[in-house]
């Protein structure tokens, strides 16, 4: 299987070294030279996964065209606010049949469109040739070849099996599931409960704290997955609660540690350029909180977290904005 990946990034690079290690032909497209130098002669990406030795048939371009030739697969790990600007000028470069994969966690700010709809619709192809892949996925340690499991979804089974088949490895191990709605919703939602815990974290608030946090953001998360018709199963699984522990808890996870600096005091411009990267939830959490409102679902922590980035709210004020709620029975 040949498989095209855009974006060279953690993420991007992470997932193609996967693929190659599963048996695919992979190349990456990025924007920088340098960076598609470094993975292509020396099989290292050192702006994004310092130390890390990529299979050596791992090749990388900045020429868009090429490396979507023939591919088989077409993942995209761009920013998501981005995707579509960056994806329809290549609609016509891609190969009739080919599956597209989203790698992208996020909610278009100007739409609320999921991102495999923003895929299906830059790239003019067909919903059911897109799958997303989302889980318990810190880059870093799947680049280390730490063993971990993901959830590869599709409305149609047997492109999320094909998609599957392609990035099965020994230490990767890939899920199946239809419910894209929810496995979506899942990974973007929770980069924004991510930035929570780490803005409490910042605060030098303690482990109580980051349970309250997770639990009620989980709940939170399937709220809006049920309003907008994903499956209920879905939120205590891989997707939900297995993505959102990991990049709750992790120094690895960017929303985390974004989070953790305006705790301590930074504003958003300086928490990004000392964070670096891409945080998805410091734009995501506008149109998550948005999407909420437009099917009727409150999301006090989403709503609490766009208030402390973008409107001004003293960080000191979100644990009472979030515990000083009306008293009411547990669940959903």
């Amino acid at each position: 299987m040949r498989a095209a990946v855009l974006g060279t990034g953690s993420w991007g690079t992470t997932f193609a070294a996967v693929l190659a290690d599963a048996g695919c032909d992979v190349t990456l497209w990025g924007r920088r030279d340098d960076v598609c130098r470094d993975i292509t002669l020396e099989h290292r990406n050192e702006e994004y996964l310092p130390g890390i030795e990529l299979p050596a048939g791992l090749t990388a371009s900045t020429d868009a065209l090429s490396v979507l030739d023939g591919a088989d697969l077409v993942v995209v790990a761009i920013p998501s606010q981005s995707a579509r600007a960056t994806l329809e000028p290549l609609a016509d470069h891609v190969a009739p049949g080919a599956t597209a994969v989203s790698l992208m966690k996020g909610v278009e700010l100007t739409s609320d469109r999921r991102m495999s709809q923003v895929v299906a619709e830059s790239l003019a192809i067909d919903y059911e040739r897109v799958a997303v892949v989302s889980g318990p996925n810190l880059a870093r340690e799947i680049a280390e070849r730490q063993p971990t499991a993901t959830v590869v979804a599709a409305v149609d089974e047997a492109v999320a099996r094909r998609v599957a088949a392609g990035c099965a490895t020994g230490y990767f191990r890939p899920y199946t599931h239809t419910d894209v709605v929810g496995v979506e919703l899942c990974g973007a939602a929770k980069n924004v409960i991510a930035l929570a815990v780490g803005i409490a974290q910042g605060r030098g608030l303690g482990f109580n704290t980051m349970a309250t946090v997770i639990t009620r953001g989980l709940v939170e998360i399937t709220r809006l997955g049920l309003a907008l018709g994903a499956d209920a199963e879905t939120f205590p699984g891989l997707a939900g609660m297995g993505d959102l522990m990991a990049t709750c808890a992790s120094p690895l996870s960017r929303n985390h540690t974004l989070g953790s600096h305006i705790g301590q005091g930074l504003t958003l411009e300086q928490a990004l350029a000392v964070t670096g990267g891409t945080a998805e939830g410091v734009k995501s959490s506008r149109s998550i909180l948005e999407l909420g409102a437009s099917v009727g679902v409150e999301m006090p922590i989403t709503s609490a977290v766009v208030d402390v980035l973008h409107g001004g709210l003293p960080v000191d004020e979100l644990a009472p904005l979030l515990l000083g709620r009306p008293h009411r029975a547990e669940g959903l």
